[in-house]
C-alpha cells in the first residue's frame, strides 16, 4: 500500500516517512546544495566522541547566544535517531510547511531557525531505523531542499561519535567547516574527545577546539566548586593534541530545567554562571570564525 500524503507534505508511513521535499525541478541536487551553502557565510559542527557529555545543550546554547548578539543563525539537528534541539527550543510536536523553494525551518522565538528529524516523525517515541544511504539522502535534503535563506551560521548538532553519519554531514557541509569538539572532565569522555578531534582532523576541517561541559558545582551554600567529575581533563587533551581550549561550562540544575521547558538558559537566565560561560564561548567561536566581533 503507498503511503498516505499529510496535509503537511509528509506521508504516515513509518518505512522512510514518506518525505518529500519541495524543490526546483530544473536543479540537481549538488546545484541545490552548493546555492545553499553559498548564502550562510559560516559553517559550525558541533562533535563529541560519546553521547552524553550535553553536545546538544551547547549547540543550542551557542546558537542562542549568537542569535541575541543579532547573527542571523540557523541550527541543523543532525542527530536522526535521537533529535532533541526542537525540544530544546519548544517546537516540539510541530510541522514545518512547504515554501516556493523547499521546506520551511521552523522559527524560535529567539529567530532560530531550525530543522530536525523530530518534525518529520508522527511520534516522538516513533524509532527510526534507517541505514547509511538513506540517512545520507536525507541529510543531503536538510541542507539541499531546506529554505534556510542568508546566514551569518548555520550551527550542526552532528551525531556523537566518530562514524559515517558525522563523515557524511562533513562532507555534505563542505569547506570552510569549523567544528566543536565537546567533552566531560571523566577519562572515559576524554578518551573519546581525542578520537573526535583526530577525526576532524582527518576531515581536513577547522578545529575551534575542545569545550569541557559539566565542569564543576557550586554549592548553594558556601558557593565552593565541587568537581563532580574531575576537572582539568579538556585542557590538558586541547593541549596535547594541540588545539585550543575554549573553556569550561560549570554544572548547574537550571541548565536542565530551562532546557526541558523549551528555553535556553542563555535566553532563560542570561546573568548565571552557566550562560556567562557560553557566552564566552561563542565569543571565542565568533572571533575564530570572523575576526571581529561586535
Amino acid at each position: 500500500m503507498a503511503d498516505e500524503p499529510r496535509k503537511d507534505g509528509f506521508s504516515k508511513s513509518g518505512k522512510g516517512f514518506g518525505v518529500r521535499f519541495p524543490r526546483r525541478p530544473s536543479e540537481g541536487v549538488e546545484t541545490r546544495l552548493a546555492r545553499r551553502l553559498s548564502v550562510i557565510r559560516h559553517r559550525i559542527a558541533v562533535i563529541s566522541g560519546k553521547g552524553g557529555v550535553g553536545k546538544t545543550t551547547v549547540a543550542v546554547n551557542v546558537a542562542a547566544t549568537l542569535a541575541a548578539w543579532g547573527r542571523r543563525v540557523g541550527i541543523l539537528d543532525g542527530d536522526i535517531h535521537g533529535p532533541d534541539v526542537p525540544e530544546m527550543f519548544g517546537l516540539e510536536g510541530l510541522n514545518p510547511e512547504s515554501g516556493p523553494d523547499g521546506l520551511m525551518p521552523l522559527v524560535t522565538g529567539g529567530k532560530i531557525k531550525v530543522m530536525s528529524m523530530a518534525f518529520l516523525i508522527g511520534s516522538k517515541d516513533t524509532p527510526v531505523s534507517w541505514r547509511g544511504p538513506l540517512k545520507h539522502s536525507l541529510f543531503q535534503q536538510f541542507l539541499a531542499d531546506v529554505q534556510w535563506g542568508e546566514l551569518d551560521y548555520l550551527i550542526v548538532d552532528l551525531p556523537s561519535g566518530t562514524g559515517d553519519e558525522p563523515a557524511s554531514i562533513a562532507q555534505l557541509l563542505g569547506k570552510p567547516l569549523w567544528i566543536l569538539v565537546v567533552t566531560t572532565p571523566q577519562e572515559v569522555a576524554l578518551l573519546d574527545s581525542r578520537k573526535a578531534v583526530i577525526f576532524s582532523k582527518t576531515l581536513n576541517t577547522e578545529i575551534l577546539g575542545i569545550l569541557e561541559n559539566m565542569s564543576g558545582l557550586e554549592c548553594p551554600k558556601c558557593r565552593e566548586t565541587i568537581n563532580l567529575f574531575k576537572s582539568g581533563g579538556g585542557e590538558k587533551a586541547a593541549e596535547e593534541l594541540g588545539v585550543p581550549f575554549l573553556g569550561r561550562i560549570p554544572i548547574d540544575p537550571q541548565i536542565v530545567s530551562s532546557g526541558d521547558a523549551g528555553v535556553p538558559i542563555v535566553f532563560a537566565d542570561p546573568d548565571s554562571r552557566a550562560s556567562k560561560a557560553f557566552e564566552q564561548v561563542a565569543l571565542t567561536v565568533d572571533r575564530f570564525v570572523t575576526g571581529t566581533h561586535s
